[in-house]
């Protein structure tokens, strides 16, 4: 019985000793009790992942070593009560009249006895074990606590103790700007339908013009493998030195294109493995409510050099090439969560939520992969082009190294930027 329970406190033991390093919500990085949440703005999703995943596990343990110190107790109780019939037996030992059986006897009884008291000894000291292990996870567990605290905290007024956020508020980033904003970085925003401001990157340029952030991706350091919920809330990290990966969170990015009276332009902005940098912009984009699974729709194609991949692509395939790979009109898609054209499901094929048709020729949350070219077998049991695509710039099996979604009001996109000999719209690409 000892050594089993000393292998079992061992193994405890090596058990806590690892449980303080956890996946991070975006279960990418090691995350620790001093993790990057102060440094960086994490989204809904990325602080409960790492609080349930974290509190359960300890909990677990917790009661298992309980348990076990319960059941050591009991074994303990029971050895010494027969400790105490052994000693009485002997002394009735003692008065028999028969020297020779009262020797042999009292011998047997003392050996028990030495047994009995080695195997309390190593209890005693497999219950010091574990209570050192107790005593250890409930400092953990204050840890966990004070963590536990200082991320509400920072839930309820969104890492404003530690991360440099911007004091100008506004409808967006234009708005922000507006007001006299001149400096990229971390503004809360509260679009005129919102009920409550939440947190985006603002990027200033020098002509005063504000683009709102909704995407970014930078070094393949977040999944955007992720569910309904996720993609529907936002995830990966808000810096404000503009160097992390993240999803704004499509319930924002409804709110951020249908609460204002001017046509909004997205900006995608696309950086490949040699350095080259393309943009295409949409005039008019919109996303709609959760109720019509957050549909995409634009007006037109407003210009750019990376090409016009919304629009759909001719891959010599099949002649429907091109109608069922265009974007505009369509509902988003995850693998939990399947609105696309295709009989069987785009989005859990790919690994990421897109607006899919039947299935895509822009695919800006694919899969992220170093150094940019991938093969069929790259792309795993499925063996379809996965990656981060813009197939009128790059073929199907390049994945881009960078690319960034931004909005901005029609009326600004001109002003001293790369929008030059663009499409006219009725004067409103005017500045």
């Amino acid at each position: 019985m000892a050594p089993s329970l000393l292998t079992t406190a061992g193994g405890l033991l090596l058990l806590f000793s690892f449980s303080s390093a956890q996946i991070r919500g975006d279960n990418i990085q090691e995350c620790r009790l001093n993790d990057g949440f102060g440094k960086y703005c994490p989204t809904t999703c990325g602080v409960a992942d790492y609080m349930q995943t974290y509190t359960e596990t300890v909990d677990r343990d917790l009661d298992s070593l309980l348990r076990e110190l319960e059941t050591i107790a009991n074994l303990t109780r029971g050895a010494e009560e027969t400790i105490t019939y052994m000693k009485d037996t002997a002394v009735a030992h003692q008065k028999s009249s028969d020297p020779d059986v009262h020797f042999k006897k009292s011998t047997s009884i003392l050996d028990d006895v030495v047994r009995f008291q080695k195997t309390i000894t190593a209890q005693e000291r497999q219950i010091f074990e574990l209570q050192n292990v107790i005593s250890s996870n409930d400092r953990r567990m204050a840890d966990l606590k004070q963590l536990s605290n200082q991320l509400q905290q920072k839930c309820n007024e969104p890492c404003r103790d530690t991360v440099g956020i911007q004091p100008t508020t506004g409808t967006d980033c234009q708005d922000v700007a507006n007001k006299g904003a001149t400096t990229s970085g971390l503004y809360y925003v509260k679009p005129i339908k919102s009920t409550e401001q939440f947190l985006v990157y603002c990027e200033i340029d020098s002509f005063g013009r504000g683009f709102t952030v909704i995407q970014r991706r930078r070094d393949g350091s977040l999944d955007f493998h992720k569910n309904w919920v996720q993609y529907k809330e936002g995830f990966g990290y808000l810096s404000p030195d503009d160097t992390t990966e993240f999803w704004l969170g499509n319930e924002k990015i409804h709110a951020l294109t249908t609460s204002t009276n001017f046509p909004t332009v997205l900006r995608i902005e696309l950086v490949d493995w040699d350095g080259n940098k393309r943009y295409a912009d949409y005039n008019m984009f919109r996303v709609g409510p959760e109720i019509d699974m957050y549909r995409m729709t634009y007006g037109f194609y407003f210009g750019g050099d990376a090409g016009d991949a919304f629009d759909g692509f001719d891959f010599g395939e099949d002649p429907s090439d091109k109608f069922y790979t265009a974007h505009n009109g369509m509902q988003f898609s995850t693998f939990d969560k399947d609105n696309d054209k295709y009989d069987g499901n785009c989005a859990q094929q790919d690994g990421s939520g897109w607006w899919m048709n039947r299935c895509h020729a822009a695919h800006l949350n694919g899969k992220y992969y170093q150094g940019g070219r991938y093969t069929e077998k790259d792309a795993g049991e499925y063996g379809f082009d996965n990656g981060i695509i813009w197939v009128t710039w790059h073929n199907r099996w390049y994945s881009l190294k960078e690319t960034t979604m931004k909005l901005i009001p029609l009326s600004r996109i001109t002003t001293g930027g790369q929008q030059a000999g663009v499409k006219q719209f009725g004067g409103l690409g005017d500045a």
